[in-house]
């Protein structure tokens, strides 16, 4: 695969950002693509590694067959790489900028640090399509005469939805937002994914058929009853959004929130929509000319970092209960899985303070206001060292700590008794439903996504959709032709 002696010959390259003091001016996407030929040199560094761990399961959760595609890509063929990305991604446009490359962590070069540059590529790639016009409508050449229900417009959701509208059932996608993407549109920053991206995917999967419901909130507006008496399957794919809960003291206090009605609002503006939201508070968010705290480690604290930097933080630091990571990994270890090693996003390179092993003690203030955060040092076991507190100025502060399963005031609420539920072991209360049939505990209801496996990944997402939509069409016809 690619050319054999590449990964000797070529370094690896991956395109590079805007300087740190340009994009913080902006809400844009910063990074600068490669031209075609750089993307082909990093192609060919694809080598015959003989097991290609990358799209294996300890690599990309869709199968992506990266090897093959990356042989196309060195060899000129655009189109058939392509083709060859779409048959296992439904949107490589969104998991090109979003994903956190397993695949990459699993390459044999990775052995090296020198892994082969696949998301690089795979954006690359998924940009080429639209450029050449494969992103265009695909609808089925015969209708089965099959109504499917799905509930969320998510990634989950989405590629359900164009699965099963490609084999000729009518699809009725119903979203709780004013517009289809769920937390892709409304949680992920604009910086990181413009969303025209899914704008050209909506647009492509209406072309097949598939009908977008904005503006219904499924368990309050319309039940899951009528769904299912109206449809011959509904699924389930309304994500994972209620925050864990922190239990801080003093989070109560003016200027404490949560880290989703935050980012939510600030895609609402760079949208041009109302910030008002059916499942998020209306107060006005703003971190311009304030100091500003972010506990968490994860995806949505850094989304918080860089969003509060763009809105003119003064200063912005991050507080992460877990002990700072390694600098390197032991690869005989680790490999070809996912390494806890220190790792500096694009947003908290943009100059957030990082304080590792320290816990949030609480939330002061004067007068209902936030002023600070008490914090100290801990253990191995995340216990209180005596002695460490300290206490770090804040007019702002986001709870960015993970979530704990989906909403529980509508369809939850309405099949409460009825739909069976799941605590997993990071204490997210699931949709019951194993990952071969995708169904639940009601007849007819499928359920998959983060509603059923707990917070995860865009890709994660994907699968689940695609996997659920080939169960979905084979109930329904009784075989089906989708993959899995």
């Amino acid at each position: 695969m690619g050319k054999v002696t590449g990964f000797l010959e070529i370094d690896r390259q991956v395109h590079k950002y805007q300087p740190a003091a340009d994009r913080i001016r902006h809400f844009h996407e910063f990074t600068l693509p490669m031209s075609d030929k750089e993307v082909e040199k990093q192609a060919a560094r694809c080598m015959d590694c003989g097991v290609p761990y990358c799209h294996g399961p300890t690599g990309c959760p869709v199968h992506n067959q990266i090897p093959d595609w990356n042989d196309l890509v060195y060899n000129g063929d655009w189109d058939t790489a392509i083709r060859n990305l779409h048959s296992t991604n439904n949107f490589p446009e969104f998991t090109g900028r979003v994903c956190p490359a397993p695949c990459e962590e699993a390459c044999t070069l990775n052995l090296e640090d020198i892994p082969v540059a696949i998301k690089t590529i795979e954006q690359a790639l998924a940009d080429k399509a639209y450029e050449l016009g494969h992103i265009r409508p695909y609808p089925a050449e015969k209708k089965t005469g099959k109504r499917v229900a799905i509930i969320g417009s998510g990634p989950a959701g989405m590629a359900a939805a164009q699965q099963l509208g490609r084999v000729g059932h009518e699809v009725h996608v119903y979203e709780r937002e004013s517009r289809p993407g769920g937390l892709m549109r409304f949680g992920i920053p604009d910086f990181k994914m413009e969303k025209h991206y899914i704008d050209r995917r909506v647009e492509q999967m209406q072309g097949e058929g598939v009908i977008f419901h904005c503006g219904v909130n499924v368990g309050v507006d319309v039940t899951v009853a009528d769904l299912l008496a109206q449809h011959d399957a509904v699924l389930y794919c309304g994500g994972s959004e209620t925050p864990r809960p922190a239990n801080i003291p003093g989070d109560d206090l003016d200027g404490v929130h949560d880290a989703m009605p935050y980012l939510v609002q600030q895609n609402k503006r760079v949208g041009g929509e109302d910030i008002r939201s059916v499942a998020w508070p209306a107060e006005p968010i703003l971190a311009g000319g304030k100091h500003v705290v972010v506990v968490g480690g994860g995806d949505t604290a850094s989304d918080c970092v860089g969003t509060a930097f763009r809105q003119g933080a003064v200063r912005v630091t991050q507080l992460d209960i877990r002990a700072q990571p390694p600098e390197k990994e032991d690869k005989l270890v680790v490999w070809p899985y996912w390494a806890t090693k220190m790792r500096t996003s694009s947003s908290q390179a943009e100059g957030a303070e990082r304080e590792f092993q320290v816990a949030t003690l609480e939330f002061i203030g004067e007068d209902g206001q936030l002023t600070g955060v008490r914090c100290c040092e801990v253990d191995e076991l995340r216990k209180p060292i005596a002695g460490t507190e300290f206490v770090i100025r804040a007019d702002l502060a986001f709870i960015a700590i993970g979530f704990a399963g989906p909403f529980q005031n509508s369809v939850l609420k309405e099949l409460d008794g009825v739909l069976k539920t799941v605590t997993d072991s990071r204490r997210s209360a699931n949709v019951a439903a194993n990952d071969r049939d995708y169904r639940t505990s009601i007849d007819r209801l499928y359920a998959a996504g983060d509603v059923r496996r707990g917070q995860s990944l865009v890709v994660w997402a994907i699968r689940e959709g695609r996997q659920a939509a080939r169960s979905v069409d084979e109930a329904l016809m009784g075989s089906s032709v989708l993959p899995r």
